[in-house]
């Protein structure tokens, strides 16, 4: 597309990396999750997604590609972003793209998507990825303006709770993708290996993101753990 931004353009073809701790976990600490950031970008990563105000601050001062930000409320229903005002907190945190549900379910603020995304747009410059479930909400987040639309939310589930034979979604990929050629769709969600990511990129993605199976050491200790177990007949 001609009318694509740098930041975005920038992001083509690469790989970002999704640097989240969730709560109680050992690094669940914005410094972490900052030097965490900071390796993935000397590993190539075009990108960093990450959630959470202090996380996002911390981020932003350590790397120099794009920052996607998000801010979780809850476990249920809309969490990712859910409110106007965790939106603008994203931006103020210093979030390059702001990521948000875009599902057509209620929010907490009684606000809809499309008002979410508006009044977001009339209130700070920022893009806007918007995370999705199903083909609806690809077409959802594209008509409301959104800059990015991503599968993050087709698996489910949380990523931790995935398997690694689990695998991206590339069904809900190659649909939007067709139905919207040349527009920037995301695959997220399951990408465990290189070989997952390379599908995704040939499936047409316009770029990948990848958390759990970089930045999660608890499921990739224990993905290696169960295939040890599984062949040395160690008890569970």
């Amino acid at each position: 597309m001609d009318d694509v931004c740098e930041v975005i353009s920038s992001m083509r073809g690469g790989l970002v990396v999704s640097c989240q701790a969730y709560p109680g976990e050992p690094l669940r600490h914005p410094e972490t999750m900052a030097q965490m950031a900071l390796a993935c970008q000397q590993g190539g990563a075009v990108a960093i997604r990450c959630q959470g105000i202090a996380d996002i601050a911390a981020i932003r001062g350590a790397v120099e590609v794009p920052v996607v930000g998000l801010a979780k409320e809850g476990h249920e229903g809309v969490y990712i972003t859910p409110t106007l005002r965790h939106a603008l907190a994203c931006v103020m945190a210093g979030a390059d793209v702001v990521a948000l549900d875009a599902s057509d379910r209620p929010r907490p603020d009684g606000r809809t998507f499309e008002q979410t995304v508006s009044e977001l747009r009339e209130r700070v410059d920022t893009l806007v990825m918007a995370d999705c479930r199903t083909i609806a909400d690809v077409r959802r987040g594209f008509a409301a303006g959104c800059d990015l639309c991503s599968t993050t939310l087709s698996h489910g589930t949380a990523a931790t709770d995935c398997a690694m034979a689990d695998g991206p979604d590339l069904e809900l990929l190659r649909q939007a993708v067709a139905e919207f050629p040349g527009r920037p769709v995301v695959c997220e969600g399951r990408v465990h290996s290189p070989a997952d990511a390379r599908a995704a990129i040939e499936a047409g993605a316009w770029c990948v993101v990848v958390g759990t199976a970089i930045t999660h050491p608890t499921s990739i200790t224990s993905w290696f753990r169960e295939a040890v177990e599984d062949v040395g007949g160690r008890p569970r």
